[in-house]
């Protein structure tokens, strides 16, 4: 994973749950392809089709509360998104999503100045900028980061016993 990246900014406001972000009637669809077409389609139907490789979703409080269904960050991993920033996540997301190797980065500031489509850089362990300002954020640690890096737990797990090269 590079230490350092720009990503196009997709904004959301606060407590965006699961069902908002990966709607159960979808869940049954044959491919994680399918499924990924209808992320967000209950608060914005279009953006699923909008979302590019390494975009990234700066959001407020709270993102992924609700359910601790696992193809919600399923889903965000499959649109490539390249990182979360958001002021809080709830906890059973924040696991999934480091078990589906999706990068989650909590920034109380960012999201309160910021726009739509702006382009915000990541230095991990360092900070997030934006229209030239830095906004500080936490350590990833070494294990947690690896885990990402490795695109997920059974990937990194699998790597780690030598089932597949790194």
């Amino acid at each position: 994973m590079e230490m350092r990246f720009e990503g196009r900014i997709w904004k959301l406001g606060d407590d965006i749950d699961t069902d908002i972000i990966m709607p159960t009637q979808w869940l049954t669809l044959d491919t994680m392809d399918e499924v990924k077409k209808h992320a967000f389609e209950p608060l914005r139907p279009e953006l699923a089709a909008a979302i590019r490789p390494g975009d990234i979703i700066v959001a407020g409080h709270n993102f992924g509360c609700g359910s601790s269904r696992e193809q919600a960050p399923e889903a965000l991993s499959a649109l490539k998104i390249r990182c979360i920033i958001a002021k809080s996540f709830a906890r059973i997301f924040f696991r999934n999503a480091i078990n589906n190797g999706l990068l989650l980065i909590e920034c109380n500031e960012l999201a309160d100045h910021v726009v739509e489509g702006d382009v915000v850089t990541v230095e991990i362990n360092r900070y997030v900028s934006c229209h030239g300002k830095k906004y500080d954020i936490p350590h990833i640690p070494d294990n947690i980061f690896q885990i990402i890096e490795d695109g997920g737990l059974v990937k990194s797990m699998q790597k780690r016993n030598g089932i597949i090269k790194g």
